[in-house]
């Protein structure tokens, strides 16, 4: 049933990526060209979404169990720190290079076209390489523990 359910939401949300836009790395581009020509339709998508996020973050926050039963795990981390904004840094310098973020790029995959394979190859290469290097730095440093992430049980 799980199975089905993720689908289902990823089929909900690839379709609004579709719909809204956000699947045009042209789009997407004339939204960041704040000083040219800006289009500001992909602010009212990006509201939406947070304000339906803030609303089932809340609703997840007050259950131990989610509606299918599996335990609510949501991130524990409140910091700011140096790993934080570097990550920030480099989403936005490649969204704003590229145009794709990775929901959308995933979903661009059926119509985008080689440069969208290249970038889903090259952000699955990075990711890649991350998880290389924290499972290197977990292992040689004495101590340390992965990020933290808040189970409700």
């Amino acid at each position: 049933m799980s199975l089905v359910t993720a689908f289902l939401a990823g089929l909900l949300f690839g379709s609004g990526l579709i719909l809204s836009g956000m699947t045009n790395p042209a789009k997407v581009l004339a939204f960041l060209d704040v000083a040219g020509q800006w289009d500001p339709s992909l602010a009212f998508v990006m509201v939406g979404a947070i304000l339906v996020a803030a609303v089932a973050f809340r609703y997840a926050g007050s259950r131990a169990r989610s509606l299918l039963g599996a335990h609510v795990r949501l991130p524990g981390a409140t910091r700011i720190d140096g790993r934080l904004l570097a990550g920030s840094v480099v989403f936005g310098v490649g969204w704003g290079l590229v145009g794709y973020c990775p929901g959308p790029a995933l979903a661009a995959l059926a119509v985008g076209g080689r440069p969208t394979l290249i970038f889903v190859a090259a952000m699955v290469a990075g990711m890649a390489l991350f998880e290389v290097y924290e499972r290197f730095r977990f292992a040689h440093a004495p101590g340390m523990r992965p990020p933290a992430t808040s189970t409700r049980e």
